[in-house]
């Protein structure tokens, strides 16, 4: 209990509230050419460094460390973090992180990462962290993001991965043969031929709605059709509800050929198969009226072999999505761990969707790691992190679990 009590003292005695005030203004002071507004930067660090040099006189065999906590995690966040130590007994070694509504949210960032949640991982970067980003975007739009954000330096240099497509491919610059890996081409050419012709069709064979209305991602390999209007909107939600039903008949009709069954009755296939698979799914083709009078069980056996190594995901509003259930992010996360040589992982898992559910019970499967999720992700995605380790965090603020991921290290080092 003697960690517990110094924390008690640190956050009792001290001004911590203060402390991360003055360190946030540091670390995040923008670039200035004024002269004035310079001098009050060097201010503020001198009076931040006096302050850490009360913590430190305070607890002479662990000031460095405090000082740090107190100036970098609040109280709750530091004895989360405690806690953690105390369960797992090692500190986290590598960060998993989705983009899209986790370290950015459309409703809480303005669709950009915030500078301090860049800000704490370059911290991360530089303290020797290597750093997976999972998403399901293309690897073109990642790229771009983390150079602008992050620094050309950081994305290029060997201690940072890029899973994407949400598994089909692992990118991790400074690595030789092994920075660019194709997972896709592990697959077999019957899958890889389905893939092929559902893609050559889906923009040249689409109702005119879904031209105008919707774009095919630019995917390496998976298949996901985006709405041409504001995310989350309701004319979004229309196009891409009447994009997925469009994709399964296609899908339906790309096996049946593959397998060599007659195409008749493939769509009521495909529609049957996945509604008995996903509720969301079934609820979109009721809500559109496209329910087949198929029982699943009379899909063909070939047919349906075919169907439980394909994936079919929707996303409200956003996203009509083919993919291979044999590539996933767990599938490319350990692809990159292999890459970055991470023998022995304990990964902080961040994400808000049922992909990144994959990886989070995989982590803790194996005594890999703990999970973290923004309070909006979906049920299941919550259900695990309660579940775990409660670490929910607001919308938009990645940044708090960073902290406290943070602090869980510092205190690690003590030992």
């Amino acid at each position: 209990m003697e960690r517990y009590d110094q924390l008690y003292q640190l956050y009792d005695e001290f001004d911590a509230g203060t402390l991360r005030a003055l360190q946030n203004f540091v670390d995040l002071f923008p670039p200035v050419d004024s002269r004035i507004a310079l001098e009050h930067w060097r201010e503020v660090g001198e009076e931040l460094d006096e302050c850490k040099a009360e913590v430190r006189e305070a607890f002479p065999a662990t000031g460095e460390t405090f000082c740090e906590l107190a100036a970098r995690a609040s109280r709750d966040q530091a004895f989360t973090a405690l806690d953690l130590y105390a369960k797992y007994d090692r500190g986290v070694n590598v960060l998993v992180l989705d983009v899209d509504e986790t370290l950015r949210s459309a409703g809480g960032t303005d669709n950009e990462i915030p500078r301090e949640t860049l800000h704490l991982l370059t911290e991360f970067h530089e303290g020797g962290m290597p750093i997976v980003v999972c998403t399901g975007q293309t690897l073109e739009n990642v790229k771009g993001f983390l150079i602008q954000g992050l620094g050309n330096e950081i994305v290029h240099s060997g201690d940072l991965s890029v899973v994407y497509e949400a598994g089909t491919g692992v990118f991790t610059p400074g690595h030789g043969a092994d920075t660019k890996r194709l997972l896709y081409e592990d697959l077999d050419d019957d899958i890889q031929s389905v893939f092929d012709a559902v893609r050559s069709r889906v923009l040249s064979e689409a109702p005119e709605d879904l031209r105008r209305g919707c774009h095919l991602q630019g995917n390496e390999f998976n298949v996901t059709l985006k709405p041409n209007f504001e995310t989350g909107s309701q004319q979004a939600r229309e196009v891409i509800d009447h994009a997925l039903v469009y994709e399964l008949d296609l899908l339906g009709e790309a096996v049946a050929e593959q397998v060599g069954e007659s195409s008749e009755g493939a769509s009521d296939w495909a529609r049957a198969y996945y509604a008995e698979q996903d509720p969301e799914i079934r609820g979109v083709l009721e809500g559109e009226g496209e329910m087949p009078d198929a029982d699943p069980e009379d899909v063909p056996a070939g047919v349906r072999e075919t169907f439980e190594r394909i994936d079919v995901a929707y996303y409200e509003a956003d996203a009509a999505e083919i993919g291979s259930l044999e590539l996933n992010k767990v599938v490319g996360v350990e692809a990159a761990f292999d890459v970055l040589g991470i023998d022995d992982p304990f990964a902080a898992v961040m994400g808000d969707s049922k992909s990144d559910l994959r990886v989070m019970e995989w982590v803790a499967e194996n005594d890999a790691g703990i999970a973290a999720a923004p309070e909006h992700s979906s049920r299941d995605v919550l259900d695990h992190v309660v579940k775990t380790d409660e670490l929910v965090f607001d919308r938009g603020k990645a940044g708090d679990v960073l902290r406290t991921i943070y602090a869980m290290n510092r205190l690690a080092n003590l030992g």
